[in-house]
């Protein structure tokens, strides 16, 4: 189940806390059809794995690699596919894929300034040449690995169509905030942070960046329009509106009067999410997240 883990900071970051030396394995060029690219990686300890390199063909061998860069501290380079010899490790897409494996110790300045970047929600260029690490804002240095801020997601309302986006960003590993004003002093279960205050208060507070999504989903026409006009005044990457195609041209007369300007307005995904023809609110949660990593990506 560790394969579905995709960011590796969390493990990086927890290891350094209780001071266990791992090994992290990048993808650092790729050819053919493979189902990651070059970024993909894994982090190994002396005790398990995480992350997903390839069809589950490889990673079972990276595993051994990875601990032997753990016993003799030495990075390496693995090529798997065409110009490995590792004959009798296959890739069935045909296609080549070169690793970096090196061993990270806990206290490096370079793990703590990209918990930094993490934390204050900066991209940042990780560069290695296996031995020695460093962390740079992006565009500064020569190409590396290119860390964005995880993507947020914030849901405004409160029926089982907001509950249902929350849950389902919350399994892509997302931070999720979902708003309720004025709603049920107890929280949903679900591993959200939950805010029953104003919506132009705590949308404010949260500060949107490009990183983050915004799903408004209350049912409430005069909710709705006041959570428009504070999310499409904000720097958030995905603006979107549950309701009927037929309330757009009221919807947009009224964020108008309140000077949301037409350049915003082209941010807003109304109806939201994917047209897949969703009813229900699964269905519904699963068109919406799946608007957001397209507008992502």
């Amino acid at each position: 189940m560790a394969g579905i883990e995709d960011d590796m900071r969390p493990r990086l970051f927890r290891a350094a806390d209780v001071g266990e030396t791992v090994a992290l394995v990048t993808i650092i060029a790729a050819e053919g059809g493979g189902p990651r690219g070059i970024g993909a990686q894994m982090v190994v300890s002396a005790h398990d794995a995480a992350g997903f390199l390839s069809g589950g063909c490889i990673e079972a061998d990276v595993v051994l690699h990875a601990r032997a860069t753990l016993e003799d501290r030495q990075p390496r380079r693995i090529v798997y596919g065409r110009g490995s010899p590792f004959v009798d490790t296959r890739l069935p897409c045909g296609g080549r894929l070169e690793l970096m494996i090196e061993r990270i110790e806990p206290g490096e300045d370079a793990i703590a300034a990209l918990r930094r970047a993490d934390q204050e929600r900066r991209e940042a260029i990780y560069v290695t040449d296996g031995q020695k690490r460093s962390v740079h804002p992006a565009g500064t240095v020569a190409p590396g690995r290119l860390y964005r801020p995880s993507q947020r997601l914030i849901v405004v309302g409160s029926d089982p169509f907001a509950l249902a986006i929350a849950r389902l960003g919350a399994d892509q590993g997302w931070a999720i905030d979902l708003l309720r004003p004025k709603g049920p002093t107890a929280p949903p279960p679900l591993p959200v942070a939950y805010h029953r205050e104003s919506i132009p208060e705590t949308i404010t507070a949260l500060r949107p960046d490009p990183w983050t999504a915004i799903a408004i989903a209350t049912h409430d026409a005069d909710l709705d329009h006041e959570a428009l006009v504070c999310a499409l005044q904000s720097d958030a990457g995905y603006v979107g509106v549950l309701g009927a195609r037929r309330r757009l041209p009221d919807r947009l007369a009224r964020l108008r009067a309140e000077a949301v300007t037409d350049d915003s307005l082209t941010r807003l995904k109304a109806p939201i999410g994917l047209d897949i023809g969703a009813r229900s609110p699964s269905e519904v949660a699963v068109s919406v997240i799946a608007e957001i990593i397209r507008s992502r990506r």
